[in-house]
């Protein structure tokens, strides 16, 4: 066992207005199975980045082993070759026995190392790389959301295969995976880094239990502040009114006073105002213990959501459809039927490939939303209600270039309220300045569902909403669909989510 001790941390990227890390210190032990928890935008990927020694940086990191990463590169040219040709491009020294022993582990076929890279599903080249990453000795690795884009029974299988391994950082935003798969948690907090073991539930609970405490302490705090204060005011103006009395009296009214008295009315007033800057103290002191109480406490605003209401109960009628390539050979699913009724949330589940996204795009072409029709022959009917509005989420974040500004004017949304949603989803001001290309997967894909939040339709179709969405940003838009109850069509392989959000789910 080895420690890798961050001390006096601090990362910029250049050009940038913030930093990603300031003076952060933590170490963590290599046989841990650690998870790294923290909102889109802290710097999660970045570190691991920082770890591989991708970027110069403050402070210093130590480390006594050897650092691997996954998702491993592919270049166009590896695409058209099987793996088992240049897998020690990949890895040095990469053995293949160890590869294959790794792929039974993964429960896949070894003939995938001799097929054609491109020709292999996602699921089957995340399962090719993984095996490929655990074939060392004494590494620690460095895994990034090894499950976005994979289907429920390859989530389920790499989530079996991880909880038997050890020595990793684990960057995840699924929670079903960080509860089954780490020991350890690694929190990007919004101020502050914090190293703790047990799952994401443990912390979650402890995190929650903390919140409360630190709450509570605020507000006994602001309690004793306001106290002082009010003492303060009340002896300074006890003071104030004892010192106009030291010059003039009215001898008959005031009888037993005379001019000797101003020394013991100076002398009163002297130690009135000496309480007063003891009370003001006190209340600095106060102040400054109040101080970063709050400063990690997630607090997330409710979001709001304003869905139309259609004059026809019945938004989407599918009846025994199927989709089909254009080359005859491939067919993608068939006899298809169901309804899509107002206040349904229905989920599309199955494999990958399966047809979820086509289906979710023939819909929208039939709406008049989208590119070119797809190159797929249909079966049987799908209909739509007429007048029909809806607000489209897409899997795919790469054709987000330019600015907020320019992204506003380009989908005809008012800037001001857009960046409301974006600040209520925890992206900071700095980054409206920035080009949206720059921004983490997780920000781009806040972007697509703030457009579809300030939309209001009857139908929302949102293909894959959730990949590199962080938890607390998950567990937001949860409350606001159960709050809001939108007409919904929708694919997501995050458990946590179908089951809280689908009112029924439709398996292809």
């Amino acid at each position: 066992m080895a420690q890798i001790s961050v001390n006096n941390l601090t990362f910029c990227y250049e050009g940038s207005f913030d930093d990603i890390f300031e003076q952060t210190s933590f170490s963590i032990d290599t046989n841990w199975k650690l998870g790294l928890i923290g909102r889109n935008g802290k710097g999660k990927t970045t570190f691991l980045n920082l770890l591989l020694g991708k970027y110069e940086y403050e402070g210093s990191i130590r480390a006594s082993t050897y650092f691997d990463y996954f998702p491993y590169p592919v270049t166009a040219e590896q695409m058209t070759r099987p793996a088992a040709e240049w897998m020690e491009e990949w890895k040095a020294g990469c053995e293949l026995w160890r590869v294959l022993c790794e792929l039974e582990q993964l429960q896949v076929d070894p003939e995938v190392l001799y097929r054609p890279f491109g020709t292999l599903s996602l699921g089957e080249r995340t399962k090719v790389m993984l095996a490929v990453l655990f074939s060392g000795e004494q590494d620690f690795l460095l895994i990034d959301e090894p499950t976005n884009h994979l289907d429920q029974a390859s989530r389920e299988i790499v989530k079996g295969y991880l909880a038997w391994k050890n020595g990793f950082i684990l960057v995840s935003h699924d929670r079903d995976l960080l509860d089954a798969c780490i020991d350890h948690v690694l929190v990007l907090n919004r101020k502050t880094i914090q190293v703790q073991s047990g799952n994401f539930s443990s912390w979650w609970e402890n995190k929650q239990r903390q919140d409360q405490f630190l709450q509570a302490e605020n507000e006994k705090h602001l309690k004793e502040i306001s106290k002082l204060k009010q003492a303060a005011g009340r002896v300074a103006r006890w003071a104030d009114k004892n010192e106009q009395t030291k010059i003039g009296f009215d001898p008959v009214k005031e009888n037993d006073r005379s001019i000797s008295s101003r020394a013991y009315i100076g002398a009163k007033t002297k130690k009135m105002q000496s309480r007063v800057r003891q009370i003001e103290r006190r209340i600095e002191a106060s102040i400054a213990e109040k101080e970063g109480l709050l400063q990690d406490i997630e607090n997330p605003v409710d979001l709001k959501l304003m869905p139309l209401r259609h004059h026809k109960e019945t938004l989407l009628s599918v009846r025994d459809y199927g989709l089909q390539y254009t080359d005859g050979e491939n067919s993608l699913f068939s006899g298809l039927t169901f309804e899509v009724k107002q206040g349904e949330r229905i989920a599309i589940s199955g494999a990958n490939g399966c047809g979820k996204s086509t289906l979710l795009k023939r819909i929208l072409e039939k709406a008049g939303i989208g590119a070119d029709a797809l190159p797929i022959l249909e079966t049987g009917s799908c209909q739509l209600a007429s007048g029909l509005v809806i607000s489209y989420v897409n899997q795919d974040t790469s054709m987000l270039q330019g600015t907020v500004t320019e992204f506003c004017r380009k989908q005809g949304l008012e800037e001001s309220l857009f960046c409301s949603i974006l600040r209520q989803l925890d992206l900071e001001r700095v980054q409206f300045a920035k080009s949206i290309a720059d921004y983490s997967e997780g920000q781009k894909k806040k972007v697509l569902l703030a457009a579809s939040l300030m939309t209001p339709a009857h139908l929302y179709i949102w293909d894959e909403p959730l990949n590199y969405i962080d938890v607390f940003s998950r567990m937001q838009i949860e409350k606001l669909l159960l709050t809001a109850q939108p007409t919904m069509l929708f694919v997501e392989h995050d458990v946590y989510f179908r089951e809280k959000i689908a009112t029924r789910t439709i398996v292809l």
